[in-house]
């Protein structure tokens, strides 16, 4: 069992290292330590809707584990950008029947079990603010992002939609390096000056 434990660490470690790489490494291990101590895939997530932008299927590992930080793919709606959503929504449609075929009692447990998390809003490990006021900032912060260009706030707006936000879950915001890692990066970087989080560059 630890060594299932300690390679499980290695992975989120992994994915800290790819989201901040290694200029913003010790930052993101800081932000991450109750995320990595927890042994959540919040982390895995956010690299999921980081790397979604420009292999949309990936959005099928948001989509089929807390569902609700899907509430990102609205960037794609709102930008008519039709084949990357298509791609993200038949990804996840083909991966539920498949796994639905084979594994059909462990969907049903699944969903028990994501109705019980939602319900948790509150608890000593969870930010106190419910699920159903939480999505609506979640939602217009996507369609600010969405409309002015800022792939960056996507993470955030998952996060905000996480069934229970749990404080783990807030290692989600780490999206934002990556998305930003060009600027982040650039000589003399200022987070205080005034355009530095500006719209995200093409590449993004």
């Amino acid at each position: 069992m630890a060594g299932v434990h300690g390679r499980w660490t290695a992975i989120l470690i992994g994915a800290v290292w790819y989201l901040c790489g290694p200029r913003f490494f010790a930052l993101g291990l800081l932000i991450g330590a109750m995320e990595i101590a927890g042994g959540n895939i919040h982390l895995l997530e956010t690299v999921a809707i980081v790397v979604g932008f420009r292999f949309p299927a990936a959005w099928a590992f948001v989509l089929l584990t807390k569902i609700s930080p899907g509430v990102g793919l609205l960037w794609f709606a709102v930008r008519r950008e039709w084949r990357p959503l298509a791609i993200a929504l038949g990804a996840t449609a083909a991966i539920a029947a498949v796994s639905f075929v084979i594994m059909p009692d462990a969907w049903r447990t699944w969903v028990t079990v994501l109705t019980q998390v939602a319900g948790r809003d509150g608890t000593w490990a969870a930010v106190p603010i419910p699920f159903l006021v939480r999505l609506p900032f979640a939602v217009i912060l996507v369609v600010w992002g969405a409309r002015t260009d800022r792939r960056w706030v996507v993470p955030i707006a998952s996060m905000i939609a996480l069934p229970a936000l749990w404080y783990g879950g807030l290692s989600m915001v780490l999206g934002t390096i990556a998305l930003r890692r060009d600027a982040l990066s650039g000589p003399g970087w200022n987070p205080f000056r005034r355009g530095s989080w500006g719209s995200a560059p093409a590449a993004a």
